[in-house]
């Protein structure tokens, strides 16, 4: 269901303030993740419930974290349908989820926090395993 962008800009301003790139097109997504190098933190922004209402608090806290994903970017299921249908095919092995949460290494898959580990959860408890996915995989000390 597509709402009206009144609605929904709030939510994509919790993000973009962040510093978060929006990509509302197919080809947007392809530009920067296609040849991505280095680490990108992807959300699937949503509108749905409490799952979305923390996922987004859960990236601001984790951002404030030192050490973070060289690029930021977020889609909106539901809103952007091409962007987040183009975002997701980069989510190899993983079913479509919103809100979730996708960290990529050089263009793969390396942490995701589907809608499952989100909803039911609190935003720091979220934040928590993003500092952590931070910490393994971003930075000068992350793992090759």
């Amino acid at each position: 269901m597509m709402y009206p962008e009144p609605m929904v800009a709030p939510m994509r301003e919790e993000l973009t303030r962040l510093g978060v790139q929006e990509l509302r097109t197919a080809a947007e997504v392809a530009e920067a993740l296609g040849n991505a190098r280095g680490t990108a933190l992807v959300v699937v922004n949503s509108v749905c419930g409490c799952s979305a209402r923390n996922a987004r608090p859960a990236v601001a806290t984790a951002l404030q974290h030192e050490v973070k994903p060289d690029q930021l970017f977020t889609v909106f299921a539901g809103q952007d349908v091409d962007a987040t249908k183009a975002a997701r095919a980069f989510f190899t092995g993983y079913p479509p989820s919103s809100p979730s949460i996708a960290l990529l290494k050089d263009g793969r898959i390396v942490t995701m926090l589907e809608r499952h580990q989100i909803e039911g959860r609190t935003a720091g408890e979220v934040a928590q395993d993003l500092v952590q996915a931070f910490d393994r995989h971003c930075g000068a000390g992350a793992a090759q």
